[in-house]
């Protein structure tokens, strides 16, 4: 990389990390449980707005993986998020009524607080409908995972998005409070994926699944990205560029082997697709705060109008990450 590509990098990441600076005075503390963190937490950070039926089984998940504590954003909810996430002794959460796009879709607010607490600290974040599959996550804690990364020298893991669908419509399938989405989307797309390197952050990106091959068909181009760097042992002059998709300094996002071997990956298994999402599209859709003009969620609409069933006869049901790993889309590299 030459160094006018080195200077623009670095001039970006002193934007974005100024950005995060002046955002911090959007947040209100509602319940700030961080001054109790104990040694070396491994903590979890989330932008939320009207999720109060997910939080349960979210929180629950997470923390039997072994996130320590949660450090949540409620962007305006009135369902009942902020009050429930109040209540919980393992959460902090602040509050803003500010703009999502303005604070680059909260990318602003969580650099704040990944700066304020997570420096040299594992952070993993997410969206509310995400949860995290790594190797031996069944019966190996999120701690021996990033106790791992510490021995290699690996500051950072990469996670690819996996869509899963239910069989059948959608809105015929109630998702209840508490209840494990994956009872109800059990589905994924095995192989229709494209995978190309970004030559100046040097991350893989990564589109498929059935947003594609659904909602984007026509112009796949536009289809979402499916990588992700959700988990970083945070230093305070990093910045994420593009939600958590790809970060600075650029070797962060050098979460793949290009010497013929694997570095160990993990999956986000997105729970998007519920009897709730119809709706959550059409509230996205007329708050316009999402990406490019809301165009992911316009395409949401156009595809739902079509057809609410994700499932086609190449859909895989999902069993674990072993199978997962056999269908080449996480890998436990060298972690035996």
């Amino acid at each position: 990389m030459g160094l006018t590509a080195l200077l623009r990098l670095r001039t970006r990441r002193q934007y974005l990390l100024a950005r995060a600076v002046r955002r911090r005075r959007q947040l209100t503390p509602v319940a700030d449980r961080t001054d109790s963190l104990p040694a070396q937490p491994i903590l979890l950070f989330s932008t939320v707005r009207n999720e109060r039926v997910r939080l349960p089984y979210f929180l629950a998940y997470y923390r039997r993986l072994g996130i320590d504590h949660f450090l949540i954003v409620d962007n305006g909810s009135d369902d009942g998020t902020r009050e429930f996430l109040a209540e919980q002794p393992d959460v902090s959460v602040w509050s803003t009524t500010a703009g999502y796009k303005q604070s680059r879709f909260g990318m602003d607010w969580m650099m704040h607080l990944l700066r304020r607490h997570g420096h040299g600290r594992w952070c993993l974040t997410v969206d509310v409908d995400e949860f995290l599959v790594y190797p031996f996550c069944e019966t190996r804690p999120l701690r021996a995972l990033t106790d791992w990364l510490d021995s290699a020298e690996a500051p950072s893991f990469a996670a690819m998005i996996l869509d899963m669908y239910p069989k059948g419509a959608m809105h015929e399938q109630p998702y209840r409070e508490g209840q494990n989405p994956f009872e109800i989307a059990q589905y994924f797309d095995s192989g229709n994926y494209v995978i190309s390197r970004n030559p100046l952050y040097r991350n893989l990106w990564i589109q498929g699944g059935p947003r594609a091959r659904l909602f984007f068909t026509d112009r796949p181009q536009r289809a979402p990205a499916m990588n992700k760097v959700p988990l970083v042992k945070w230093d305070r002059v990093y910045a994420y560029v593009s939600s958590t998709h790809m970060l600075l300094p650029p070797r962060l996002n050098l979460v793949y082997d290009d010497q013929g071997g694997e570095k160990p990956s993990g999956v986000l298994l997105h729970a998007k697709f519920l009897d709730t999402f119809a709706a959550k599209a059409a509230e996205e859709l007329a708050r316009g705060e999402h990406y490019a003009q809301s165009v992911e969620y316009r395409a949401y609409r156009e595809g739902i109008a079509r057809e609410r069933d994700l499932w086609c006869n190449w859909s895989e049901k999902y069993i674990n990450w072993r199978q997962l790993e056999v269908l080449g889309l996480m890998s436990k590299g060298n972690w035996a």
